[in-house]
């Protein structure tokens, strides 16, 4: 018993798995051999290729800077720069809001796949480091870079993978992002639940209550701008924003709205395992991350109860909805079947090619310049990175409520197939 007691802990304390029932863990640092996932728990027969991730491990990195620019200066069909951007948008390093490492970020399926689907056993997902620079890390051995995790990481284990930031590199996403692909499959195939996130913040340019349409807004919206912000005008501000510092050195920070459509009902448990709580500790884990927020969040200590509270109706289906959503989706720490809604904070990059005074791993106080290559606002990049942790999440608890609530005939006058808000499902045939 003991022994089983000791392996837990291990277990728990290590922190690189995530979920109970679709287990993900992520390994690699940024500048080794390579970083990816192992996937354990996914259900068998679902079709799955290094396609399905591709999409999402470019968007992590790609950008659509050349498509902007031929926006910018002809009249372009929409057809043809919807096509455009797909196709740019996966080369990395081309954005000037992004980093310049050219990295290919091509992922290889090693295990968990047989014949194109899925077998029900560990999946295993890698992506092999190819530009490596560690002579931008020179200074990094020596001190340490402010707001990073440099110290942490020295008094918390006495050693650290000094080249390029080792576990704390934002490089580690990758993992999350090739295993969300996989959960947004899943919950794509199931019940139609679509995970989508853009930018909605840069530093002090804030996108208006309203503007985007979540209930319409599409991925090629999301990803027609360099700064994936679905509204053209805001796009622009932000890029400008980001653009005003990137040219002095400088970095802003940045805020990711994420939403879901199709969630279904009954997902999250009552107390200390709510939904909102799962969404913020996957959220929050992200690099950078530094604000949660739900619904009206923050803004919904300014309301009254009668302000605030969100009534219900019967809609034309005989379904029980509310008219507003400032729950954003979740009441009592349970999907409600409304659009899940939130919003996460995102810092300026630490990394900034500015002089900065620091200390070195002998206690001496020294000024550092930081060399390398860095994102001068990390919103953008963060945008698939932030749907795969909510996918991932969303997964883990539609496991939980099918054993736990539909193992046995649901209640059928007060539940709902889990399957139901995707009127059109078709199980895969194999």
């Amino acid at each position: 018993m003991s022994d089983k007691l000791y392996y837990l802990t291990e277990i728990q304390a290590a922190g690189s798995t995530f979920g109970n029932y679709f287990r993900v863990t992520t390994f690699g640092e940024s500048n080794g051999g390579g970083v990816g996932c192992i996937v354990d728990g996914c259900p068998p027969r679902i079709p799955l290729s290094e396609a399905d991730l591709q999409g999402d491990l470019d968007r992590r990195k790609g950008s659509c800077i050349l498509v902007v620019a031929l926006c910018g200066s002809c009249s372009l069909h929409i057809d043809l720069v919807v096509v455009l951007s797909r196709y740019f948008c996966r080369r990395p390093g081309q954005s000037r809001v992004t980093t310049p490492r050219k990295e290919t970020d091509t992922c290889r399926i090693y295990s968990g796949v047989s014949e194109g689907v899925t077998t029900g056993t560990p999946i295993h997902v890698l992506v092999p480091n190819t530009d490596h620079r560690e002579q931008d890390y020179k200074e990094m051995s020596i001190a340490y870079r402010p707001s990073h995790a440099d110290a942490t990481y020295d008094m918390k284990y006495g050693v650290r993978a000094v080249q390029g930031g080792g576990r704390s590199s934002a490089r580690e996403t990758i993992g999350r992002v090739a295993s969300g692909a996989i959960a947004k499959k899943i919950l794509k195939q199931f019940s139609g639940t679509e995970v989508l996130a853009y930018v909605s913040q840069v530093q002090q340019v804030l996108l208006p209550d309203g503007s985007v349409d979540h209930d319409t807004v599409t991925l090629d919206q999301i990803e027609s701008n360099i700064v994936r912000c679905p509204n053209p005008e805001y796009a622009e501000k932000m890029i400008a924003a980001i653009d005003a510092v990137r040219i002095r050195g400088d970095s802003v920070g940045g805020v990711v709205t994420c939403m879901v459509r199709n969630a279904p009902r009954g997902l999250g448990s009552p107390v200390f395992d709510k939904l909102e709580a799962e969404l913020a500790k996957a959220v929050m884990s992200v690099p950078a991350s530094k604000g949660f927020e739900l619904g009206s969040g923050f803004s919904g200590a300014f309301l009254t109860g009668s302000e605030h509270n969100d009534e219900f109706y019967t809609d034309e289906h005989g379904r029980i909805r509310t008219r507003t959503n400032r729950s954003g989706g979740i009441q009592g720490g349970i999907s409600n079947g409304e659009i899940i809604n939130m919003r996460v904070a995102f810092k300026p990059t630490p990394a900034i090619s500015r002089k900065q005074h620091t200390v070195t791993r002998e206690k001496k106080e020294i000024d550092l310049l930081v060399h390398g290559r860095h994102d001068p606002c990390v919103a953008p990049r963060a945008v698939p990175v932030v749907e795969a942790m909510v996918a991932l999440v969303l997964v883990d608890q539609l496991m939980a409520q099918y054993a736990q609530c539909n193992l046995f005939p649901i209640n059928a006058e007060l539940q709902e197939p889990l399957s139901l808000g995707f009127r059109n499902f078709e199980p895969a045939m194999i």
